[in-house]
């Protein structure tokens, strides 16, 4: 094979004819050539043609030339504005070098992908050994090593976020990868809580009675990190967490929560928002070993009574349903942040969380989460980075943009953090990637430090809105600065790998509605022959389907109808 060959170039296509041929020049022009003879040949030529095919052909041919010529000339203006529009908007949303070398590696020699394969029993075909013993000092050995997320191709038709492959190992693999013992916690060793509201809602003690209603001083000091720290957490003035606090729950439940040891997935619906999504190819060793808990208002489990076919016994599928009385809040997304934020407080004996809003549907098995996500990058705590936004102050403009909350609110929270220090994000902050997280999944182990972190998170969330977004980044900066932790951040098309979004319960029954209560089609009367009618309206209609083809129903509307 030539070098020409191994590169894949196409020869004699685009050179010279005289290259082409071996080096002979081209003979004289014969048959029907327009560089043989003089004008008098020409026309014969061109009168003998339209003998041919006669008057009525030749304008046909004449017509379908000049047709090809202007689709081809479309086709290369289409082509042509679509690479222009396409380094528009690259430099329009161009993310900076240094981010873009450390969103995507330069090295990457893939092995493992999963874009729709979510088998919890192989690595997508390939044979691995029945027991690994690898380490993390040494990752060559691990059956994910070399392997990088390509770049996201352009796609005119498509701008929008999508997920990314992911290398996962087996659920197997994932066990024998779990490490034996917890992982370090930087300088704090022991945290315990504040059980005992000290202070008064005033101008310097905002908050919640639930949340103790923390002193700025208080806040200053909490970020002072220590060896052993009292700081508050949730859950004031009760004997135990969901006893007495507000966000109170059954005992029985408490129990049983108690027993979860291990590793804990967790969701909640509040205020009857959301439907409850089934997990998807979780494997028989998180069913044994794993914990599946939602969180439910009363209002959420009646409704989950009456409509669900599959609830017995306070479980929904793999999800035992908690039942939360006296919540605290009145709002249900800042009421949400309990569980999100606090389930180290809520099972005081689990090792592992994998945290999920209500609106996604988990599709992987959640323990090659914590190998991948947590274990592989020796991180306690994880979370994907939003997909579009970096900056906080763009966050803050979006939530106001699209009334996420009270854009007072959000004003006095953004101008508390500017004078406290907060700057834009640039890539003088890496190897932070992002101040901007996509809160909806949080992958953590539960140590101490990463316990202050989403403690002081939630007090942030209960101090101001309950944007969580916005407050993330301050207190990261604040305990980074004190002791070197940071969560790990990850791709936000890894997290669509993992997790599907689901409409929200309101959406899907004005779905179901709207086609249940379609007025219906009016028969077309019968005309005389020969006799015409004009259309009702000038909108253009699909053509109709033969009275033997079933008709599409949209996938949603039947899950839907389905679930409910």
């Amino acid at each position: 094979m030539n070098g020409a060959a191994s590169l894949g170039l196409r020869t004699g296509s685009c050179g010279s004819l005289a290259a082409a041929a071996g080096g002979r020049k081209p003979g004289p022009a014969r048959g029907w050539g327009w560089r043989g003879g003089g004008e008098k040949e020409r026309l014969q030529l061109l009168h003998r043609a339209l003998r041919i095919v006669g008057r009525r052909g030749a304008g046909l041919l004449l017509l379908l030339a000049v047709a090809s010529a202007a689709l081809f000339c479309s086709l290369f203006a289409v082509v042509k504005d679509d690479t222009a529009s396409s380094i528009i908007i690259a430099s329009n949303y161009e993310v900076t070098k240094a981010i873009q070398n450390s969103v995507y590696p330069s090295t990457a020699r893939p092995m493992v992908m999963s874009n729709d394969q979510y088998s919890a029993s192989d690595v997508n075909g390939i044979d691995q050994p029945n027991q690994l013993h690898l380490s993390f000092e040494n990752l060559t050995n691990h059956p994910c090593h070399g392997f990088a997320i390509p770049p996201t191709l352009f796609d005119k038709k498509r701008t929008g976020p999508r997920p990314c492959p992911v290398c996962y190992v087996s659920v197997d693999q994932a066990f024998d990868l779990m490490p034996l013992q917890a992982s370090p916690s930087p300088v704090l060793k022991n945290l315990d809580y504040v059980s005992e509201d000290s202070g008064t809602a005033n101008l310097s003690n905002q908050g919640s009675v639930f949340g103790g209603h923390v002193s700025l001083d208080q806040r200053n000091k909490s970020f002072d990190i220590t060896s052993s720290m009292t700081v508050n957490c949730g859950f004031v003035r009760g004997k135990k967490p969901g006893q007495g606090t507000g966000f109170d729950i059954n005992d029985d439940d408490l129990l049983e929560m108690e027993q979860c040891h291990g590793l804990v997935v967790a969701s909640a619906i509040f205020g009857n928002y959301d439907m409850i999504q089934h997990p998807r190819n979780v494997s028989e060793l998180s069913k044994e070993n794993a914990c599946f808990y939602m969180f439910v208002d009363e209002e959420t489990m009646a409704y989950v009574k009456n409509s669900s076919s599959l609830y017995k016994d306070n479980k929904v599928g793999l999800w035992r349903l908690v039942v939360v009385r006296n919540l605290p809040y009145e709002d249900p997304r800042r009421t949400g942040k309990i569980p999100k934020l606090l389930l180290h407080r809520l099972f005081p004996n689990v090792r592992f969380s994998v945290w999920i809003d209500a609106k996604l549907q988990l599709v992987v098995d959640p323990y090659l989460l914590l190998e991948r996500f947590l274990w592989r990058k020796n991180a306690t705590f994880a979370i994907s980075r939003h997909y579009r936004r970096f900056d906080v102050f763009e966050e803050a403009e979006a939530n106001k943009a699209a009334g996420k909350y009270d854009n007072a609110s959000i004003d006095e929270q953004i101008d508390f953090y500017r004078n406290e220090g907060l700057t834009p994000y640039s890539t003088a902050k890496l190897p932070i990637t992002s101040d901007v997280p996509e809160g909806c999944v949080i992958i953590r182990e539960h140590v101490p430090i990463s316990n202050l972190f989403t403690c002081l998170w939630f007090n942030e969330v209960d101090r101001f809105t309950a944007r969580d977004q916005i407050s993330f980044s301050t207190v990261r900066d604040k305990i980074r600065a004190k002791v070197g932790w940071m969560p790990h951040m990850f791709l936000d098309c890894e997290r669509r790998n993992f997790v599907v979004q689901a409409y929200h319960r309101e959406l899907l029954e004005q779905m179901i509605a709207s086609r249940r209560n379609a007025p219906p089609v009016e028969p077309s009367r019968k005309l005389r022959p020969g006799s015409r009618r004009a259309p009702p309206s000038k909108v253009k209609r699909k053509k109709e389907k033969k009275s033997s083809s079933r008709r599409r129903v949209p996938k949603p509307v039947t899950w839907a109808m389905d679930a409910l």
